[in-house]
């Protein structure tokens, strides 16, 4: 099992992401190309204190992998974006 911190290596601010986090309550982040579906929703519930709805992932042409976090309805994504200075 890889530890939480380190699964998460960054989150993606491109105009498409913000899109998600503002009509979808979706957070988009680049992750280890070894996180299962299971480790990215924990390690995001852990580190920001929110309840996941959904994780889905692809692999990028540049072979890193995506994770797309859908947040529970109670909990804002646009919350967490602000606070890592996202918005």
């Amino acid at each position: 099992m890889i530890e939480e911190s380190k699964i998460i290596k960054r989150i993606v601010a491109t105009e498409k992401a913000l899109t998600y986090i503002e009509n979808h309550n979706t957070l988009t982040f680049i992750v280890d190309i070894r996180a299962t579906k299971h480790d990215i929703k924990r390690a995001v519930e852990k580190l920001f204190d929110v309840k996941v709805a959904e994780v889905r992932t692809l692999i990028t042409p540049k072979g890193e992998k995506k994770a797309y976090v859908r947040l529970k309805p109670e909990y804002k994504a646009s919350d967490i974006a602000t606070r890592l200075g996202i918005l």
